[in-house]
């Protein structure tokens, strides 16, 4: 089924909403059970598309796997594995499972993996991966569009990598836990999925220290030392900033739970700098308040601790509807701001120099329709529509569904006038769920 978000702005987001477990986290997690022969359990797990894409690849590769989308909860026994081949089908669509090539060239000395794919956003390059796993034994080779990895034996080793990648860090540190002796893997990834990650890892039986910091010091194990675990994934924090950013461009004032608060401080310390405030409630709980005047910021997205990249696109959408210049400027991905055509067709003053936004804060926004083109994209149209006078409709929102659950539930929640609606694909049958009658 075709869906679109129908939405009218104009409302200030009040209340509290609750961020489920992290999308990144949960992904990784569950491509690190490959390497247990037996049961691990994990909690927290949102229900999301990208959620459901890797169950079905655990199942092809042979695990057991049993999603329970009611309790968010996923059991994992990966005893069987008899397939080391991730078909294209599965990581084309989702950057994330390219992440079971660690796994299963750790646990099995060899793996066959699609070349990656996901949101359009920019290339996501993969040579830091293949420097990583050939520092470490493996014989690595591209062929018709798959990555092909094998090993007579995984040895650790010291690997530095050109740039933190996130995801050649957890592949490394994926492929050494059974590895024989010490891989220390310096100018590492430090965000806080790689923690998760780690720990993991170490509550399985496995010996990771360092994860966080700059260097990673993964010590080799043997497979009988691995073992059965429970483990419950870390709280989103793209969710929760996304949230943040609807709070704030709504001028809104609402509470945001199941968070780890300095997780975000390079976003919260931007709101503040714009003038909202940010209250710590407790030590998994803010509120998050904005007045009727916001001024300008510079943004500049950056590896964690840094502002991150999967939320600059909804902090355009707050800053459309600020006083002033905002100029952001985006380092990790270069096709970044491609919702910024659409943000335009709302009336937004938005322009594109390079990999800089300019934004010129308008008096006010205009629902119109417009088409998310990735996750993050058409998260920041729900932003904008949220502040905006009249109703827009965002399309394409399969892209949406990857990475926030029920987002439409929550958001209406905080009072939100939003809703779904869903065509088939001849638009003939329209079923219209839960939608306020001033929408149509």
């Amino acid at each position: 089924m075709h869906q679109k978000i129908v939405l009218e702005g104009g409302r200030k987001l009040k209340g509290e909403v609750t961020v489920s477990g992290a999308k990144n986290a949960a992904l990784k997690l569950m491509a690190a059970s490959l390497l247990l022969d037996d049961t691990c359990e994990i909690y927290n797990v949102p229900e999301l598309t990208d959620v459901c894409t890797m169950t079905k690849l655990l199942k092809t590769l042979g695990a057991d796997v049993d999603y329970n989308k009611s309790e968010q909860k996923v059991v994992i026994n990966a005893a069987n594995i008899d397939n080391i081949e991730a078909h294209y089908d599965f990581v084309s669509t989702m950057r994330a499972s390219f992440i079971v090539l660690g796994s299963l060239l750790g646990r099995f000395n060899e793996a066959k993996v699609a070349l990656p794919g996901g949101c359009s956003i920019g290339e996501r390059r993969i040579d830091l991966h293949i420097k990583g796993l050939e520092a470490l034994g493996a014989q690595v080779k591209i062929e018709s569009g798959y990555v092909i990895a094998r090993a007579k034996k995984l040895t650790g080793s010291k690997i530095y990598l050109d740039r933190p990648s996130v995801g050649a860090t957890e592949n490394i540190m994926l492929a050494a836990v059974l590895a024989e002796g010490a891989t220390i893997l310096s100018n590492a990834a430090q965000e806080p999925e790689i923690i998760d990650l780690a720990n993991f890892i170490n509550a399985m039986g496995g010996d990771i220290s360092g994860a966080g910091t700059s260097e990673i010091i993964i010590n080799g194990v043997k497979q009988e030392d691995l073992r059965p675990l429970s483990y419950t994934t870390i709280p989103d924090r793209i969710e929760a900033g996304t949230y943040i950013a609807a709070i704030v461009a709504t001028r809104g004032k609402a509470v945001i739970r199941n968070i780890f608060p300095n997780h975000l401080s390079a976003v919260t310390s931007k709101v503040i700098e714009m003038g909202g405030k940010i209250s710590i409630l407790d030590p998994f709980s803010i509120e998050v308040s904005a007045g009727g005047k916001l001024g300008s910021v510079n943004i500049v997205t950056q590896p964690y601790p840094g502002f991150p990249t999967d939320l600059q696109s909804p902090f355009v959408s707050a800053l459309a509807v600020s006083e002033g210049i905002s100029i952001i400027t985006e380092n990790i991905y270069e096709n970044r701001f491609r919702q910024l055509g659409e943000l335009r067709r709302m009336g937004a003053d938005v322009q594109q120099e390079s990999n800089k936004a300019i934004i010129k804060g308008v008096r006010e926004l205009t629902g119109a329709q417009v088409i998310a083109t990735d996750l993050r994209a058409g998260a920041a149209l729900i932003v904008a529509g949220l502040c905006a006078e009249g109703v827009s409709e965002v399309k394409d929102i399969h892209h949406v569904d990857r990475g926030y659950e029920k987002i439409v539930e929550k958001l209406s929640n905080l009072g939100a006038n939003i809703s779904r609606l869903e065509l088939d694909e001849t638009n003939l049958d329209v079923k219209i769920n839960n939608i306020d009658e001033n929408l149509l």
